[in-house]
């Protein structure tokens, strides 16, 4: 029977065996890196990742979140491998790791490159008319359901470091922006993506939403709100938190799993993900830790994260190995991705990957602090 400290031991085994075992410029759990033989550069996987270990606090994580993330940032705060006019809010989200590591290590390096990536994307980023960001430039008049977590979180710490309300209510109001225009009052799920000028493939001709409630975004949601109202305690995200939280346990399956298309439970070919289920998992537990969603909430996220750990994870070799990971998922593109259910399952499944690594890393970081301070 998974227990407690079995979860942690296999935390630690992953942080050990395959984390600080990775060099910095080719990391072992960036699978998309392997896959698709691209050259590394900064981007959320890693920024995941990272940002995930400095959770645990150990001096060693904490020695290896410096060098991993000096291979990518300069001295001066420039980060080379990131083109700001990608206006690309995927990139965003390593910007917590660099307000962190600052808090830390006092190395200007991380100020700077903070201060950047506000001031040389974030004021310029091309906005919908209802002033939420475009996802990238490469994807114009569209907000993603993913963005809530890339981008929100760092706006607002930013915004609390420079004491500037302005900049945390326009965090909050983009927020909002998602829940007023992607959730589902049916569900209380959210659409993937919504299209403000409706041309795209999948985006519907009335709505500009497109078709289906994806899990990892829906994931991508929820540890968006656990982290930004940990920084704001702004009862509107509260509020949408728990309804959120609320959604999402209405649709755990019989094992406490979620599945790639959460409510489409008699689909063929439907499956439990485990990043969707993880990122759920740790939102469910925090939330209660902050003390905005309730008891049952939290015990919803821990057995989700036990079945993941039971029944998702193979233990038998030298490194674990999870399994059930959704390797990616988008809209249009230059595959023309129509959003479909089927796209949706037909996407590549994979192993040990950065995105359900994290998540995991962090559900358990959760489970960790809320049996040593109960």
């Amino acid at each position: 029977m998974t227990d407690k400290i079995l979860i942690e031991q296999i935390a630690r085994e992953y942080i050990e065996k395959l984390v600080l075992t990775s060099k910095p410029m080719r990391p072992k759990w960036n699978r998309e890196n392997y896959i698709f033989r691209k050259q590394s550069k900064w981007n959320y996987m890693d920024s995941c990742m990272i940002r995930a270990l400095m959770m645990y606090g150990d001096n060693d994580y904490i020695d290896y979140a410096v060098k991993f993330t000096d291979s990518y940032v300069n001295e001066d705060g420039s980060i080379p491998t990131m083109n700001v006019l990608d206006y690309n809010l995927d990139n965003i989200c390593g910007g917590i790791n660099l307000i962190n590591l600052y808090n830390v290590t006092g190395a200007e390096r991380y100020r700077l490159a903070y201060e950047r990536i506000y001031i040389e994307q974030l004021i310029d980023h091309p906005r919908l008319k209802c002033g939420s960001f475009w996802h990238k430039a490469i994807y114009p008049n569209q907000m993603w359901l993913d963005g809530a977590y890339m981008v929100l979180p760092f706006m607002s710490m930013y915004g609390k470091i420079k004491n500037d309300k302005s900049i945390i209510n326009d965090a909050i109001s983009q927020m909002m922006n998602i829940r007023n225009i992607m959730r589902d009052r049916k569900t209380g799920l959210y659409y993937h993506g919504y299209n403000e000028t409706k041309d795209m493939l999948w985006a519907d001709e009335e709505t500009g939403l497109s078709s289906q409630f994806w899990l990892r975004s829906n994931g991508w949601l929820c540890a968006g709100l656990a982290d930004m109202y940990e920084i704001t305690e702004n009862e509107e995200i509260g509020g949408m938190f728990r309804e959120h939280i609320e959604a999402l346990s209405q649709c755990l399956t019989e094992e406490n799993m979620l599945l790639q298309l959460p409510v489409r439970k008699l689909l063929a070919g439907n499956y439990p993900e485990t990043s969707g289920t993880l990122l759920y998992a740790y939102g469910a537990m925090k939330g209660y830790r902050l003390g905005t969603v309730d008891k049952s909430a939290a015990k919803s996220g821990e057995k989700a994260l036990y079945a993941v750990t039971e029944k998702y994870i193979d233990r038998s070799g030298e490194i674990p190995v999870l399994r059930n990971i959704c390797l990616m998922g988008g809209l249009g593109g230059a595959k023309n991705r129509d959003g479909s259910a089927e796209y949706y399952l037909s996407e590549r499944i994979v192993e040990n990957e950065a995105k359900g690594i994290a998540p995991y890393l962090m559900a358990t970081a959760e489970l960790i602090k809320a049996y040593t301070n109960p």
